[in-house]
């Protein structure tokens, strides 16, 4: 059975207008193809946040409503699940959501100006466990130069994963983008706090979490995640992970040094 289940899936508003084919010169023009995302929103103003592999939609539903001042842009490339997250941000209302069905990684590459990103999301993204598969991983050094230019100084890239082998594929990228002559910091990731049992109203937007061999990454174990009743980030793949019993990895790089 498909996701819509014999419903109309409708993106409504959270269609952006359509984009025009890449210009002849964006090789020696690359800003020729950029697009100013913010104008795709009501209020420009608010920080920008991209989320890249949205899935059914699940987080971007959750904290756009939990943080309405920011504007959210979703990308799936995967065609059904792309259409079900659409249709479910427009019918939950939240105005200051965008959904794209394209190649994450081109856009960024492609079409987004420098410094326009407060948040880049990636949670849970294909590991493409099969070596001859690696090169489509998301995690590349290309990608993080481009997340070197499009996001803003003191913004974050934020990624969790179950995947060990692709964690230690992570952490050798890492290992080149972080320290002190380059462009990003390490740091501790700190999740959503979910208890279920609680008050909204009581419930803190942030739990600490500890730092795994004091490298800003973070581990946060199944047996843990029970007792503290925490959600990294909420999406449908933690969940389903979570269930099984896997360990997560996750950790926040932050731009505090700029390449020009």
């Amino acid at each position: 059975m498909s996701l819509a289940r014999n419903r109309e899936l409708d993106p409504g508003f959270t269609l952006p207008p359509p984009l025009l084919p890449l210009p002849d010169d964006v090789l020696t023009n690359p800003k020729s193809a950029h697009i100013d995302v913010r104008a795709w929103f009501d209020d420009p103003s608010r920080p920008f946040e991209l989320e890249i592999g949205s899935g059914k939609g699940t987080f971007l539903v959750q904290e756009a409503a939990r943080r309405p001042g920011s504007n959210y842009l979703g990308i799936e490339y995967a065609r059904e699940f792309y259409s079900y997250a659409a249709d479910r941000i427009r019918r939950a209302g939240l105005g200051h959501v965008r959904m794209l069905g394209v190649d994450a990684s081109e856009f960024v590459r492609w079409r987004l100006p420098e410094r326009v990103c407060d948040v880049v999301h990636l949670y849970f993204a294909d590991p493409w466990p099969k070596t001859k598969h690696h090169r489509r991983r998301m995690i590349q050094d290309r990608f993080l130069q481009d997340c070197t230019r499009v996001i803003k100084p003191g913004g974050e890239l934020r990624i969790v994963t179950d995947h060990e082998d692709y964690w230690l594929w992570m952490e050798e990228h890492f290992a080149r983008w972080t320290g002190p002559d380059q462009p990003f910091d390490r740091e501790e990731f700190k999740p959503v706090l979910l208890v279920r049992d609680m008050d909204q109203d009581d419930v803190p937007a942030q739990a600490e979490l500890a730092t795994d061999s004091n490298q800003g990454g973070a581990v946060l174990p199944r047996d843990e995640v029970a007792q503290r009743d925490v959600e990294l980030v909420g999406t449908n793949f933690e969940r389903k992970y979570r269930a099984e019993g896997r360990t997560f990895h996750a950790v926040t790089l932050r731009l505090v040094r700029p390449r020009n």
